[in-house]
This record gives structure tokens, C-alpha cells and sequence, in this order.
């Protein structure tokens, strides 16, 4: 949080609505992050940007809804109502509803196919699928069944699943993989996993089509917005994405070191 962010995190006077208060007490929530086991009110203050005396009042409250707990030592954690919602939203959640619109809008953003796969076994299926507009396309169908060591959605899969060696080892740092003709010689993608709570892996996103159209050029430019596909589901699953927001943002930031090269 900027200087300015704290200032006005600060200052924000109470709102008419009634929902500032919210507002912090959702900022402190917030201020938790999935490697912490739990923070003092110093922590909570400097990544808030909020007075100590603002979280204190508010603590009470969110300690009274089981919210936050409070340690012996003083320090705070995020308590058993959290873990309650978290199942209820986990209970709601219908794949499809997740994943389709997401992957719509990435289909709609590169005019090609969009799937999403799941590893059965030694293979991965097609659980659903967004076909691109192309007359000519890369042809799979929800329910194929797919090798899982070839093509960029099986080595993803493979990966995140333990699969050890090269190229694995660089999927795991990149959190993504593209290929030209790994499985079929005539078809390309780029793919990125997408994870559940406790970062168990739900399956991986891919965008894929013919190689005579889908080059190693267009794969590049399409790194970025499919990695932040595969965030945008991650979180609305319930984990935590930053991992893949930061590979994304590398990926980003690769393109246009390489257009500055050019």
C-alpha cells in the first residue's frame, strides 16, 4: 500500500451508508496472506495503512463473529467463521459457472479455441470447451480423451502433478507451456493451470488451433491474458492466485522486452 493509500485509508471520514466500517474491517481480512499463520496488530497496521486503534475497534467485532481470533500472545488469525464461509462458497460453486465465461472472453479476446482439462489417470478429458469462430479450427470435443505427456495441457498437467525432469521443472516456475506440434503436428497452444483451495490442481486452461494460423508470434502475445485467465478462475475458486498474477506479469513484461529487442 502507497503513502497515499495509507493517508486515505486513514482520513476516510465515517460514510453516510454506513459502509466504511465495512470497508476496514474487510481490509483487515484482507491483510491476511496465505503463508501467514498469523499477524500482531503491528502487522495488520502497516499493511492496512489503517491507526491501531481503528483495528482494535473493529476486531472486537470481527472477534465476536468468530471472524479473527486472538492468540495468548496477542497476535491475531483469521478464525473459524472464515473457514465456515469458505465451505458454504465452496458448496455453491458449479465449475461450468466458473470457467465458461472466462473462458468465452479469452475465446472472444484471441478469436481462437478455448479448453479445459483435466487429468484421468494417465490421460486428461476435455471437460468443456469454447470453439473459436475460424471456419478452420483445432477440432476436440467435451469428453476426448487426450495423452497427458504431449501437447501443452498434458504437460501442465503433468507438472503440477508431480512429473519431474524438463520441461516440467520450467512449468512450474512459468506456470505456463506452449508448443508447436507436440501432440499434432498441425495444431498449437499455450496453457496455464488453474487451482482449487489448498492449491490442489482443478485442471489447466488452454487456448489452441491450427499452427498454419496459431504461430509461436500470436502463442507469445497470448501468454499474458491466459495466465490471467487461469488467476481470474483460481480466485473465483477460492485460492489464492498471486502466484499466477506474478507469472503473468512476467509474462507481460517478457513481450515487451522482446518487442523492444525487435
Amino acid at each position: 500500500m502507497s503513502s497515499s493509500q495509507m493517508t486515505q485509508a486513514r482520513s476516510k471520514p465515517a460514510s453516510a451508508d454506513g459502509v466504511a466500517a465495512l470497508d476496514r474491517a474487510i481490509a483487515i481480512l484482507d491483510a491476511f496472506a496465505a503463508a501467514d499463520r498469523s499477524l500482531s496488530l503491528a502487522e495488520i497496521a502497516a499493511r492496512t495503512g489503517l491507526y491501531k486503534s481503528t483495528i482494535l475497534r473493529l476486531a472486537s467485532s470481527l472477534l465476536r463473529g468468530q471472524l479473527l481470533e486472538r492468540l495468548d500472545d496477542g497476535r491475531y488469525r483469521v478464525g473459524p467463521a472464515t473457514f465456515r464461509l469458505g465451505t458454504l462458497y465452496q458448496r455453491s460453486v458449479v465449475a461450468s459457472d466458473v470457467l465458461l465465461p472466462i473462458m468465452r472472453d479469452l475465446a472472444e479476446r484471441s478469436l481462437e479455441s478455448v479448453a479445459f482439462y483435466v487429468r484421468s489417470g494417465d490421460v486428461r478429458t476435455c471437460l468443456y470447451r469454447v470453439e473459436s469462430k475460424h471456419p478452420i479450427r483445432y477440432t476436440i470435443q467435451e469428453g476426448d480423451v487426450l495423452p497427458l505427456l504431449a501437447g501443452s495441457g498434458g504437460r501442465v498437467l503433468a507438472a503440477f502433478s508431480g512429473q519431474q525432469g524438463e520441461p516440467y521443472e520450467t512449468i512450474r516456475e512459468t506456470y505456463h507451456y506452449l508448443t508447436v506440434g507436440d501432440r499434432d503436428p498441425e495444431t498449437a497452444g499455450v496453457s496455464a493451470p488453474v487451482f482449487g483451495p489448498g492449491r490442489v490442481l482443478l485442471g489447466v486452461l488452454t487456448l489452441a488451433g491450427p499452427s498454419t494460423r496459431v504461430d509461436v508470434a500470436f502463442l507469445q502475445r497470448m501468454k499474458q491474458p491466459l495466465i490471467e485467465a487461469a488467476a481470474r478462475a483460481t480466485r473465483a475458486f477460492g485460492e489464492d492466485a498471486s502466484v499466477l498474477e506474478l507469472a503473468a506479469s512476467d509474462a507481460g513484461a517478457e513481450r515487451v522486452e522482446s518487442l523492444n529487442s525487435a
